[in-house]
């Protein structure tokens, strides 16, 4: 029996804990072995930019999370939901996000 399974942000949560768009971000470019310099000119921002959302001083918008996961080959939709849960958190807002 082959089961596949779906893997969204909420079962990333449930997994590892509380991800963010920043933790997400860094993950990926320390997997591609990549310095925040060469990440940076990578997705055309500037390394104070990179790091301000790595380290979650910046949350990007949705508009900004979708066209960064299209350069990172990724599927937009976890990246958007990030954004955006990252952004009720910081307004201290409980809510769920789910990208449909």
């Amino acid at each position: 029996m082959n089961i596949k399974k779906t893997y969204g942000s909420k079962e990333l949560e449930k997994e590892y804990g509380r991800l963010t768009f920043g933790q997400a971000l860094w993950s990926h470019r320390k997997c591609e072995e990549m310095s925040q310099k060469q990440f940076a000119i990578f997705l055309g921002i500037s390394s104070q930019s990179l790091c301000d959302i790595e380290k979650g001083r910046k949350i990007p918008s949705p508009e900004r999370a979708a066209k960064i996961a299209k350069q990172i080959g990724q599927p937009e939709k976890i990246w958007i939901e990030f954004a955006l849960q990252d952004s009720l958190r910081q307004g201290n807002l409980n809510y769920v996000v789910s990208v449909a």
